[in-house]
């Protein structure tokens, strides 16, 4: 048997390699038959969704998803590797008070090791969860409600403008879309707090690869791929100038690719690590220190690409017809410069920064603690 019947407060973890094994479907039957929170890693945030969202887990990952894992007494992963991002530098600060299950089908993942009384198991993810679905697991109904709870209470915790603006597209955005994200802070944003309506939608992320750049050929990919299908391209300042001429393939093809920029006028991602680790010693990442931003709009109708500028995302639902129709269309969203990401994890303590306030932690703790 796989599962620790002793367990009071279990989670799932779910990696790319649940998406690579196509278990998306298994992975919602758990839930529902079992209610045990399943919590992502950045790169599967589109795997769970609507009603069964908590979160992603890691150094930006949500606060709620992270106290959970803190308090957590069983972790079952499948198909993540669990590497630098989820989990830090010292494992042992990972979820501190939790027995470890770990399935991958490459044994060199699993070859490093996690805890030192970690299960193992060296198998395919979908035979895997066949076999945890066919186990007799009682109900955690009050557990997975209580988790659901703490998400509620800390959605709005650490929003930024960042994740403001992500979930105002996610209010104009249909059911089961398909959104490709850009890297830079916007990743991070819209891993965070961009939420979708449906089980079956797709946010394609560029992962760790810090790859600037991919949204747009992501967008156009996806695109074509769905028979010139409806496609959200959420991108920055930076990486759509990392791509930007591909402006003209989209509309040499008409594709109905709406590109979303985020536009704080920085380097956002670059200029918080020299803020935090340099100093303030800015190179080529603000406009002080001699980055520049064109005027994407006219760019956009240069070729051909109806734009708009604007300077909130609250204005965003005044173009709801331009993301719902057949035409490809550029909006130039306005953010503040300086914005930093949160929360993120302090990896040397194991510690959520910036630190929650007395009164929401004792909440919190109340219902999961």
């Amino acid at each position: 048997m796989i599962f620790h019947m002793t367990s009071r407060k279990p989670v799932l973890v779910v990696g790319n390699g649940a998406r690579s094994a196509g278990i998306s479907e298994m992975i919602y039957q758990f839930i529902e038959k079992m209610h045990i929170p399943v919590l992502a890693t950045m790169n599967t945030v589109d795997m769970i969704q609507d009603k069964y969202r908590i979160g992603f887990i890691g150094t930006y990952g949500n606060r709620a998803s992270n106290m959970i894992l803190n308090e957590c007494d069983l972790v079952i992963s499948v198909g993540a590797r669990l590497g630098l991002r989820q989990i830090g530098h010292m494992p042992e600060l990972f979820a501190p008070n939790a027995k470890l299950i770990r399935c991958d089908v490459d044994q060199y993942e699993l070859a490093r090791q996690i805890k030192d009384d970690e299960e193992k198991y060296n198998m395919d993810a979908k035979a895997f969860m066949e076999q945890l679905l066919a186990e007799d697991i009682p109900d955690y109904s009050e557990w997975w409600n209580n988790c659901r709870e703490v998400r509620d209470l800390l959605d709005e915790y650490d929003d930024t403008e960042g994740n403001k603006l992500m979930k105002a597209i996610s209010e104009v955005l249909p059911e089961n879309p398909t959104v490709t994200v850009d890297i830079g802070q916007n990743v991070c944003w819209a891993a965070q707090s961009l939420y979708l309506k449906g089980t079956e939608g797709r946010i394609i992320i560029g992962g760790s690869y810090g790859a600037m750049g991919v949204g747009m050929p992501y967008a156009i990919g996806a695109s074509i791929s769905t028979g010139n299908g409806l496609t959200f391209c959420i991108t920055g300042d930076g990486g759509l100038q990392m791509n930007i001429q591909e402006l003209e393939t989209i509309s040499r093809e008409q594709l109905p690719i709406k590109i979303l920029v985020v536009n704080n006028r920085e380097l956002g991602k670059i200029s918080e690590i020299q803020h935090g680790s340099y100093q303030d010693r800015y190179i080529i990442t603000t406009p002080e220190s001699g980055y520049t931003v064109p005027d994407f709009v006219k760019v956009a109708n240069a070729y051909g690409i109806k734009g708009a500028k604007l300077d909130s995302y609250k204005e965003i639902m005044d173009y709801k017809e331009w993301l719902e129709d057949s035409e490809p269309c550029l909006l130039n969203i306005m953010l503040t410069p300086g914005t930093l990401l949160i929360p993120k994890i302090k990896w040397e303590t194991g510690t959520i920064k910036p630190d929650i306030d007395d009164e929401m932690l004792a909440k919190v703790k109340a219902l999961i603690g």
